[in-house]
């Protein structure tokens, strides 16, 4: 039999059991669209994690004191700011940030408990890119005379005042009165930070109002946020701010009592964490298709069963073993490639309805594509292979008394 007849054969065979044949590329469907959503998942939440990291600010060096060591939280204060603004080249501003206890809050009768205070520099929406829907941010000179005034998130100015103007409005943040002088665009929750739930004031306030400890050789600063000026030059910056404050600090500058971090390490180690996630998954479409590839299995080791005779029949009229082997691996192939296609009209149709239905955003792999059409194509070949050979090994005689 040439390869044309082998086909037609084969194809036959399966439509005479459609339904049957259908619920046997059940398990490759399933397997084949479960691959592909979950790579799409997957890839869509690290994009929206790093969308929303580099949000935050454009070209960022992170400075954060190291913690768990002696003296580490102490290992920035306020003066390395300034030494910092003052002597590291290729940056476009410089912002820090102390972060006192959380406090309550209160405007006229309403009062909320737990609000994040955040004291920082007049440079603040420059360097993250934060933008005043409404108002203003405070000045220099407001900082270091720490004039009591504040910036609203855009979901605290909601909560206290709805759709009334806030701007010129007082509030009462622990037992000190402020001024609101301006409302952030909202930012939404990036993390575990909700940044539309802060208050933003003077970080020299924040000193003299809510911070009740300093360090040797002034008060401390949580984090220092550095914009550079080109992203090419993040590695000089970091290296001019690694000399200069490990002189100041008179520590080695092999080993800090400082850490100096990136946007890209973040995202890093975001992705680290869906990474995880998106292996857990694709075991679990693995074993999809790993039952997928059972059933096609058992159905055609009940379908050689079932035509045993035919089997025989076709043998006695000259057909070879061989021809046998490669009539039923072609159906089992047939099965596998048929449930790919269609589970790949199915991952790539559902990977974009769940993110018109909901707010999961998704983003298809190209790779997964091939790489799951390919598996499915293996796991008809594997599985069917066994069924083929129990066919292409029976006797003809024996095919032929079969009942």
């Amino acid at each position: 039999m040439n390869l044309s007849n082998i086909f037609r054969v084969a194809w036959e065979g399966l439509t005479l059991n459609k339904m049957r044949s259908f619920l046997t590329t059940l398990g490759i469907i399933i397997g084949v669209s479960a691959v592909i959503v979950m790579m799409a998942v997957s890839a869509g939440a690290e994009a929206a994690i790093a969308e929303q990291i580099n949000a935050l600010g454009a070209n960022l060096l992170i400075v954060s004191p190291m913690r768990g060591i002696p003296g580490a939280s102490r290992s920035l204060v306020f003066d390395d700011v300034l030494a910092l603004d003052e002597q590291i080249l290729g940056i476009d501003g410089i912002s820090a940030e102390q972060t006192p206890p959380p406090q309550t809050v209160k405007v006229g009768s309403l009062t909320l408990e737990d609000i994040n205070v955040i004291g920082t520099t007049s440079d603040f929406p420059t360097v993250r890119d934060f933008s005043v829907s409404s108002g203003r941010y405070f000045t220099f000179e407001e900082d270091d005379r720490s004039v009591k005034v504040a910036v609203l998130g855009a979901g605290i100015a909601e909560d206290f005042f709805g759709s009334e103007n806030p701007l010129g409005q007082s509030i009462t943040v622990g037992s000190t009165k402020l001024v609101v002088i301006g409302v952030m665009e909202s930012k939404g929750v990036v993390g575990d930070v909700d940044y539309d739930g802060r208050i933003y004031i003077p970080i020299n306030l924040a000193y003299d109002k809510y911070v009740t400890f300093s360090a040797m050789g002034g008060e401390r600063v949580r984090t220092v946020y550095i914009k550079v000026t080109d992203k090419d030059n993040m590695d000089s910056v970091t290296t001019q701010i690694t000399y200069l404050l490990a002189e100041r600090h008179d520590v080695d500058p092999l080993n800090p009592d400082f850490t100096i971090s990136t946007q890209q390490d973040i995202i890093a180690t975001q992705e680290a964490t869906t990474e995880a996630f998106r292996d857990l998954l694709s075991w679990v479409a693995g074993i999809s298709l790993l039952v997928g590839g059972i059933g096609i299995m058992n159905i055609m080791l009940v379908s050689v069963t079932e035509r045993t005779r035919e089997i025989g029949l076709r043998q006695a009229l000259g057909a070879r073993p061989a021809d046998v082997l490669l009539q039923f691996l072609i159906e089992a192939v047939i099965l596998s490639l048929v449930g790919g296609l269609v589970g790949v009209l199915i991952g790539v149709g559902g990977s974009y309805l769940f993110e018109r239905m909901g707010e999961l955003r998704t983003e298809i792999v190209p790779l997964s594509i091939p790489i799951s059409f390919g598996a499915a194509a293996i796991v008809g070949i594997f599985f069917g292979y066994y069924p083929a050979t129990r066919a292409a090994k029976l006797d003809p005689i024996v095919a032929l008394r079969h009942e």
